[in-house]
């Protein structure tokens, strides 16, 4: 039996015994879209299937550096950490090629742990969709340097005069993709085989920087492909001797890091609803309320897709990330891009987003939004003609600031509570105070140069 044919508990439990397993990998996400996981036993494994497992909460409830939120009410000192329920999901079933014959599955946290839980969360958002006779699919697509680094060198350096994996701006570069052709292809295989395809990867502008377009599906496979992608990608770099970082700009010198997202409608009869070949460019009156939707609600579920204190040093004119919550056509200078097309090709890509966000929680933020434009029949004005960032726009397009101002507008969202519940609002809104002021008892280098010896 191969993985992509694992379907059922049944399944999953034929093909640990067809490979004479005796441990299996199993991972869940975290808020910042971590994967936390570990080995369980095959006894065990069987036993989780038929009834689920526990997993400590904490990993709800602390940060990317393990360090334990004090302003969240689900979870802490005062509950003690106890262990959630968690589901596996055999269809999740992937082959860990560098593994033997290891196989993977993911984890989903319910009862009160799942309203939190990203993927919980999302698969809420492509209910809803359901519910109101649509099929959302994406493709999501990322920008990620690797360099010739090991984590203890990155470290002994503090993260200065890391060497990349290549020098220069080489943007689409073939001579790039053709020198180090071994670790592409080895990327690309990697893909294949845990079920992740990519459909492009190239050198992009900047040193050691590559793109990959991680190939369309329906949103939860999108998102499971591109969270498990960027969790590979940095396993298989460091199994090579290199290092990849998707921070959203990890140098001042150099483009920042994206994670578009292209999202697309079809009804319950598999039929695309973007298309109109009689309406302008292509787009149906379905698709201009969403594009609408998505324009609306940028500004307050801005956290969502940019989590990090770093997500906001690449919002910045002249490097390719978006400012204020703009829409053209075929204009990568806005934050909304309609791609016009055949009925099959037609989308918006959600050009906001970073690198670093969470797959899961920037899906749906992309999602939502668009779908909440249907439900209103939001209008959409004109599209940005030529460069975006020279464009006077209303200030209700205008983005947050800083982190901490994006994650008051989520709270104050009343279409975020609406779609994603309270708890998950409160619950990351918090998360991203938390990570806003452990920035602000930081020192940086920058202060340290313009303050410590003149003023």
């Amino acid at each position: 039996m191969k993985p992509s044919d694992v379907k059922t508990v049944a399944d999953a439990k034929e093909i640990v015994d067809e490979r004479k397993l005796t441990h299996v990998k199993v991972g869940v996400f975290d808020v910042d879209g971590i994967m936390r996981g570990k080995y369980m036993s095959r006894d065990k494994f069987f036993g989780a299937l038929d009834k689920g497992f526990g997993f400590c909460d904490v990993v709800l409830a602390w940060d990317s550096a393990d360090q334990l939120y004090d302003n969240v009410s689900y979870s802490g000192w005062h509950t003690g950490y106890p262990d959630a329920p968690v589901r596996l999901l055999p269809q999740t079933c992937r082959d860990v090629p560098f593994e033997g014959d290891m196989l993977l599955f993911l984890g989903e946290f319910i009862e009160a742990a799942g309203s939190l839980c990203p993927r919980g969360m999302l698969r809420r958002v492509v209910d809803r969709a359901r519910d109101m006779g649509y099929e959302p699919h994406a493709g999501l697509e990322y920008e990620y340097f690797v360099f010739d680094e090991s984590p203890e060198s990155v470290r002994e350096k503090h993260y200065r005069n890391l060497k990349p994996m290549a020098p220069g701006f080489f943007g689409y570069s073939v001579i790039r993709n053709s020198v180090h052709s071994e670790y592409y292809l080895e990327t690309l295989d990697l893909c294949e085989k845990m079920r992740f395809p990519l459909e492009g990867l190239h050198e992009e502008t900047g040193p050691g920087v590559m793109e990959a377009a991680i190939a369309v599906d329906d949103a939860m496979n999108a998102a499971d492909k591109a969270a498990l992608f960027k969790t590979f990608t940095k396993i298989h770099a460091q199994r090579r001797g290199r290092m990849a970082t998707f921070m959203a700009k990890w140098s001042k010198d150099w483009p920042g890091q994206s994670g578009h997202i292209h999202v697309s409608l079809k009804d319950r009869a598999g039929k695309p609803v973007f298309h109109d070949p009689k309406g302008a460019h292509g787009m149906s009156a379905l698709m201009r309320h969403f594009v609408a939707g998505q324009q609306a609600l940028m500004p307050e579920l801005l956290c969502m897709v940019a989590p990090t204190v770093n997500s906001f040093s690449r919002l910045i004119p002249g490097f390719w990330a978006p400012t204020e919550a703009t829409w053209g056509v075929e204009n990568r200078t806005c934050a909304l891009r309609v791609i016009p097309g055949t009925e099959k090709s037609q989308r918006v890509e959600y050009r906001i987003a970073a690198a670093d966000a969470n797959p899961y929680i920037a899906l749906a933020a992309a999602l939502l939004s668009g779908l909440w434009g249907i439900e209103t029949k939001a209008e959409l004005g004109k599209p940005v003609q030529g460069n975006a960032y020279e464009q006077k726009l209303p200030k209700r397009l205008s983005l947050p600031p800083t982190l901490w101002d994006a994650a008051q507008r989520l709270k104050a969202s009343a279409p975020a509570r609406a779609w994603l519940g309270d708890a998950f609002v409160e619950h990351f809104a918090a998360s991203r105070e938390w990570e806003e002021r452990q920035f602000r008892k930081a020192i940086t280098d920058w202060e340290l140069e313009r303050y410590f010896e003149i003023i």
